[in-house]
């Protein structure tokens, strides 16, 4: 009843059937919302029902029926020594956890993806099938019984826990880190021991954290010797040091230990695309080109990152004379003392491949989030100068990272969403293969969209109240997606086709 139809004079003025009748309307109106609600709910729970009858399957055991879905989608993490917090690899260890099985993955939160599904196929998509689902959830509510272990399948073999398979060569930090009690965020730069005489061509990649706990994500660079040099000169602290502080000169960020930010008077494009870099740029007038002309990714890790496996003919090279650096971010509580001694494995392609991967970052290094910002955003973009062939993207954000966007804006005028995160998750982040790679033109302007959250409703948040620059610790923010791709050109003309169909 709307405040108008009564809202003459007191309620003293009012005669006594106004009283009534208003009383009567509102009497009535009070019993037809608490029927709809009845009715409502018993729709409801006919219906939860109904879909409860239609998920129910009979005699669903461990071992016949629910252990071969978590070998062949959960054990890759849910395993001694890996990142998920249990093992569900028997049914020993998955038993006691049955009942938060069956929620997560009735909510969809496990596995873990974030994509949004109407866009782009993905190899190493997650989710689970309807009836894995429906499998899952039978077990749980049957009595979550073990069954025959006759029946259970053989549990995959891992080579000294490596997903790969033997590593044709393990990259070993030189010696463990110790990590500081008074830090939560520190930054270490260090060289692997490597000694590439002649030019390799990596075709799998993993990285195997020495302390899951605190590694919060592990980049490897490939730095080559300019041309004419068959090496690397080896650079002591001291000139390390030195050349840093060149680079720091006109840059808009500066260091902080050994941790990178942009300074706080730094000029503000949350748009990166209004500047000839598309945002990656580090000189305070915007110009300048990507950080990515000077060393190439190698391989990032994060949790949930799965181990890199380039699709046959495909490999990433790795020329001779090069040195592997690694940027090693470890994030903790403070008054905790931590190690780490991280290492990387290779696999070697037997012969140079048809198709060489190169990586691309799409990264805004200029944005400024204010104080309380609910869905700020930030963009980057990047114009490729040949025909390529995309075959993953892997966003990256902190803390606030809300969503991620990337599209393609073709040179006949047409768009294209290539990749849609609507729920971004710092703690799990994936790279997405795509199932076949996907042909961009020349001249295609490629379009990153991050929505970052800063207000205090985030309960991620660590500080609502103050405004957020580009920087490495987890209170500052990052929004950058690595796209690796090849050449278009590259490989056999059938396969060129394919990927523009």
């Amino acid at each position: 009843m709307r405040g108008s139809d009564y809202n003459t004079g007191s309620a003293n003025d009012r005669p006594l059937d106004f009283h009534l009748s208003a009383g009567a309307i509102i009497m009535k109106k009070f019993l037809m919302f608490w029927l709809a609600l009845f009715c409502l709910g018993t729709a409801a729970m006919l219906a939860a029902s109904a879909a409860s009858e239609r998920r129910k399957k009979k005699g669903v055991t461990f071992n016949k029926d629910v252990a071969p879905i978590f070998l062949a989608r959960c054990v890759k993490c849910h395993r001694e020594g890996e990142t998920a917090p249990m093992s569900l690899a028997s049914y020993k260890e998955a038993r006691p956890w049955a009942h938060s099985i069956r929620e997560k993955v009735l909510l969809r939160e496990m596995p873990p993806w974030h994509a949004d599904p109407r866009i782009g196929q993905f190899r190493n998509d997650r989710r689970l099938s309807q009836d894995e689902i429906e499998t899952i959830v039978s077990w749980v509510e049957g009595g979550a019984k073990e069954g025959d272990p006759e029946q259970s399948p053989r549990a995959p073999k891992y080579v000294d826990g490596w997903n790969i398979g033997n590593p044709d060569l393990v990259l070993s930090m030189p010696e463990e880190i110790t990590l500081s009690a008074a830090e939560t965020d520190e930054y270490h730069y260090l060289e692997l021991p490597a000694n590439f005489t002649e030019d390799r061509y990596v075709k799998k990649i993993e990285v195997r954290p020495g302390n899951h706990k605190v590694v919060h994500h592990l980049t490897a660079f490939i730095l080559a010797p300019p041309m004419g040099m068959k090496s690397l000169p080896n650079l002591t602290k001291e000139q390390m040091a030195k050349i840093r502080a060149m680079m720091e000169k006109g840059s808009i960020f500066y260091y902080e230990g050994e941790l990178s930010r942009v300074r706080a008077d730094a000029p503000v494009y949350d748009d990166g695309c209004v500047l000839p870099s598309g945002g990656s740029a580090t000189s305070r007038d915007g110009s300048g080109g990507n950080w990515t002309s000077l060393a190439t990714p190698l391989v990032v890790y994060s949790p949930g990152v799965n181990p890199v496996e380039f699709d046959e003919g495909m490999a990433r090279k790795i020329p001779a004379g090069s040195k592997i650096f690694v940027q090693a971010h470890y994030w903790k509580a403070k008054g905790a003392v931590e190690k780490d001694r991280s290492m990387i494995g290779l696999v070697f392609a037997k012969s140079p491949p048809e198709k060489q991967v190169s990586t691309q970052l799409l990264i805004n290094n200029y944005f400024l989030i204010p104080p309380g910002a609910a869905r700020h955003r930030v963009n980057a973009c990047w114009t490729t100068d040949k025909d390529i062939q995309i075959i993953s993207f892997m966003p990256h954000m902190h803390w606030r990272g809300v969503s991620m966007r990337v599209e393609a804006f073709y040179p006949d005028g047409k768009s294209e969403v290539l990749l849609n995160v609507p729920n971004y998750r710092f703690a799990w982040q994936t790279v997405y293969y795509l199932k076949m790679p996907k042909y961009i033109p020349k001249g295609t302007k490629l379009s990153v969209e991050a929505i970052f959250d800063n207000s205090a409703a985030n309960r991620y948040n660590p500080d609502p109240t103050r405004a957020v620059r580009a920087g490495e610790p987890t209170y500052d923010e990052m929004m950058a997606s690595f796209i690796d791709y090849t050449v278009a050109d590259q490989g056999s003309r059938d396969d060129r086709v394919k990927a523009k169909k």
